[in-house]
């Protein structure tokens, strides 16, 4: 039986088991991913640069032709992996759900995370064996049958939604994200120097990969052996008074629950019916907003781990590892940014703030020159997690905690599949236009991410009756 150690937010919080902590899994898990992600791109890029020069050995091109060549090469790659990734998925992660939800918790976190091991454990064998990059192709193929990245991050929101109160699930939630980003962060800034650890073209990647491996395999061993599924936590309705109050965050999340709308009716009247919209209607418009952001971010993502390799910034090992690294000081930064707008915003301005963020970011890196200009468009960026982490705690409270698994895996497998899509639009666009002006696909998806404002603005308008009320119950 694990220790109790009792939660530094709030005297009312209750007493977790460490054993019954998702985190240690989020990191290990996210620390390998971080470490494959990097070797898959410099992996799959010293591939293709060594078929490359093998091809003009005799008659050597221009360096900026057999840049291109390297470019439609790795985009190419990436456009048929990532739609194994996407799409294999479709066929296991809601069936996961299902069983974790009737049987155990753990069996949709446990399954994705063989997948992830396997599929680690094939990229060390093609750095070891010098095997054809279209192996990793199998690799992803099964990752995906195991449930993938869809199966495995729905199963760690209903294990934490589980162990939560709906008054700090926000918070909670936000916790597991924010682990996510600092695991992320150090794995990324230590790829590249991992990745140059041993001599010799065969050498390279060894150690980065051999990393990988051994941090996944600690992941699967450490939810099969210690993970405990936590007793869930008693409704809002049932706790004291002071539920909302985290950490200062006082109302977070409030309109977009129910059971604050039943809990606030013990003081007054329930505002007149018409006022009170349906939590379809809600769901509804939050899920596009969501489709729409996430569309312009995995377009963004998938793009720009190309251009940071081509000229103007013809990054290397260690600045590619540096630079995925500042993308996960985005999981800190919208942490900090939610417990402070949580004072002063309603739910949906703090989405809207998150969307501008990365929409501003997006379009100041279309006109990127120079790599300090690349950090600066980051750094506006900061608030960029806001929206989807935000977006997914709202619909939780929705929803009742037996659909935990499955409305967790519909909704990560329609972002997957509109992620499939995207990197496949955005890998065409950019091969297209990278010769004619390169930031276009960054300019199509600032203008997405503004577009997306206008389902979370109407959510917002329909809400203003009982954001009034609220204010009206809490004299």
């Amino acid at each position: 039986m694990g220790a109790e150690i009792t939660c530094p937010w709030g005297s009312h919080l209750p007493r977790l088991q460490a054993r019954t902590w998702i985190e240690p899994v989020v990191a290990s898990t996210q620390v390998a991913g971080s470490l494959y992600d990097a070797g898959l791109l410099l992996v799959v890029k010293a591939s293709f640069g060594a078929l490359d020069s093998s091809n003009h050995s005799t008659s050597p091109a221009p360096r900026g032709s057999l840049e291109d060549q390297q470019q439609r090469a790795i985009s190419n790659f990436y456009i048929i992996y990532n739609l194994v990734v996407g799409l294999t998925p479709l066929l296991s992660a809601y069936g996961l759900g299902w069983l974790s939800d009737r049987y155990h918790r753990k069996i949709s976190i446990c399954a994705s995370l063989l997948g992830f091991l396997l599929s680690r454990l094939a990229l060390l064998l093609k750095v070891l064996l010098d095997w054809p990059v279209a192996v990793l192709y199998g690799a992803a193929a099964l990752n995906g049958f195991c449930g993938g990245f869809s199966a495995f991050w729905s199963g760690v929101m209903a294990l934490g939604s589980l162990g939560s109160s709906e008054g700090r699930r926000s918070v909670r939630l936000l916790l597991i994200d924010l682990i996510l980003g600092l695991a992320g962060f150090c794995g990324s800034m230590a790829s590249g120097h991992l990745f140059n650890q041993m001599a010799g073209h065969a050498g390279k990647g060894l150690v980065l990969t051999a990393c990988s491996v051994g941090c996944a395999t600690f992941a699967l061993l450490y939810s099969l052996l210690v993970l405990k599924v936590p007793e869930p936590v008693a409704k809002a309705s049932e706790e004291l008074p002071t539920v909302d109050t985290v950490c200062g965050t006082v109302g977070t999340y409030r309109t977009l629950d129910p059971d604050q709308l039943e809990k606030q009716s013990v003081v007054e009247h329930l505002p007149p019916p018409g006022k009170m919209k349906p939590p379809k209607t809600t769901i509804a418009l939050l899920f596009v907003g969501a489709i729409l952001y996430d569309l312009a971010v995995v377009g963004t993502v998938d793009v720009m781990h190309l251009f940071v390799l081509r000229e103007p910034l013809s990054w290397n090992q260690v600045q590619v590892g540096y630079g995925m690294a500042s993308g996960y000081t985005i999981f800190i930064t919208s942490f900090l940014g939610v417990l402070v707008f949580s004072r002063f915003f309603q739910d949906t301005t703090m989405i809207m703030i998150g969307m501008v963020s990365f929409a501003s970011g997006a379009l100041l890196l279309a006109f990127v020159k120079e790599t300090y200009m690349f950090y600066i468009a980051r750094a506006v960026m900061l608030f960029a997690l806001i929206p989807i982490t935000t977006i997914r705690s709202a619909m939780s409270k929705l929803i009742s905690g037996s659909s935990y698994g499955k409305v967790f895996v519909i909704l990560q497998l329609s972002l997957a599949l509109t992620g499939v899509v995207t990197s496949t639009v955005y890998n065409k666009i950019y091969q297209l236009t990278m010769d004619k002006f390169v930031g276009t696909c960054f300019v199509l998806s600032s203008f997405i991410s503004f577009l997306a404002i206008v389902p979370i603005g109407i959510v917002a308008y329909k809400q203003v009756p009982w954001s009034q009320y609220g204010h009206k119950t809490e004299k």
